[in-house]
């Protein structure tokens, strides 16, 4: 129960619930426990599931036609993570979702989630609030991509993400940044040296 009791305080940091209200919500959740380097989430099946963080660290990638991967997002304790648009379009996965670590989760299945928006505005508000915290996230992710070069995108990265920066593979985080691992590497070793 340690476990939906972070995932309790996540909520009511963006939603006011009564205890029945907040019992409700949190027994359409089931926990999962997950091996480091187990998939949650494979291209072409559905994301059946949205997961909320307990314990561990995650990433969601894709791999283009060369064979390259191509980090989408992490996800660490107090996050979500899933294929987004398989998850709520309930189409075919175009991502992996592996562990970094052990890990714990907590799982809410999409027809699940629907219902629980549907019986209460309070549900559809935090699920809204998740949409708009990620869309804008996103956004800044683009445009990072676009205006920034690869040195300003690590040291952006770092002045928000540093606990981050140091639990996930390397390689995993060059290709987060959009830069070969060699080169993160030469970031590295020159912003320790200044």
């Amino acid at each position: 129960m340690m476990s939906k009791e972070s995932l309790k305080e996540h909520i009511l940091k963006k939603v006011q619930l009564s205890d029945e209200e907040m019992d409700l919500f949190l027994s359409y959740f089931k926990e999962k426990k997950v091996k480091k380097k187990q998939i949650i989430i494979l291209p072409e099946s559905v994301a059946k599931y949205r997961s909320y963080v307990v314990k561990g660290a995650f990433r969601s990638y894709v791999i283009d036609e060369n064979g390259t991967e191509h980090t989408i997002q992490f996800a660490i304790e107090d996050w979500w993570i899933s294929d987004y648009n398989s998850y709520i379009l309930q189409q075919p996965a175009t991502m992996f979702v592996v562990a970094l670590e052990d890990s714990i989760v907590l799982q809410i299945d999409h027809e699940s989630e629907e219902k629980l928006k549907a019986s209460a505005h309070v549900y559809e508000t935090f699920f809204r609030i998740m949409a708009e915290r990620s869309a804008a996230y996103h956004q800044r992710r683009v445009m990072s991509n676009l205006i920034q070069n690869a040195e300003q995108r690590y040291f952006s990265f770092m002045e928000r993400y540093a606990s981050i920066a140091y639990r996930v593979p390397q390689y995993s985080l060059a290709s987060y940044l959009g830069m070969t691992t060699q080169f993160l590497s030469k970031i590295r070793s020159k912003s320790l040296k200044s």
